[in-house]
């Protein structure tokens, strides 16, 4: 059966303007909701393979801004900025996402935490303006391995902190 309506018109409309990557946690939503919204935890696992972050600045509740620097393994800096447009504790956070307030390249992005038996599936969802620049997040910035990479930074951060039985 297709969708139809609104959503299904959505959708289609920024197919290919999308990047979508997802991934199982070993733990409950709320866990892997709080590893996203806190940044004694963010900062321990946020960004692909190899890179570390140096927050500035940050406040998570709408329309709070994360102001950050992700540091690449080769030693380049790489000026980032978030503001949450929506939370719904446990289950969603919608977010724009630049290099600066004001990018006009910016990024929207929803994070769906979803109970997956005593896991969370989480997928992130990444809307560029255009498809060229999704083609170019995507081929020069490597955007699919790096948002897989960074999943997978969480799942061993947040597994981590289940196999430790407690929080940072």
């Amino acid at each position: 059966m297709n969708p139809t309506g609104p959503v299904a018109s959505t959708q289609s409309a920024t197919a290919d303007r999308e990047i979508v990557v997802s991934r199982v946690i070993g733990a409950p939503p709320e866990l892997v909701f709080e590893a996203f919204t806190e940044v004694r935890h963010l900062s321990r696992w946020w960004g692909p393979e190899g890179f570390t972050t140096t927050t500035r600045a940050f406040e998570f509740r709408v329309g709070g801004e994360w102001d950050f620097v992700m540091h690449g393994p080769d030693g380049t800096d790489y000026p980032e900025w978030i503001t949450w447009t929506e939370i719904t504790p446990s289950e969603r956070i919608t977010l724009l996402h630049g290099e600066s307030r004001g990018d006009p390249n910016a990024f929207d992005a929803v994070l769906v935490f979803a109970p997956d038996g005593a896991a969370t599936r989480i997928e992130m969802r990444t809307v560029f303006r255009t498809k060229e620049l999704r083609d170019e997040a995507a081929e020069k910035y490597h955007a699919v391995e790096g948002g897989q990479q960074t999943l997978n930074n969480l799942a061993a951060y947040v597994t981590e902190i289940v196999r430790k039985g407690v929080e940072d």
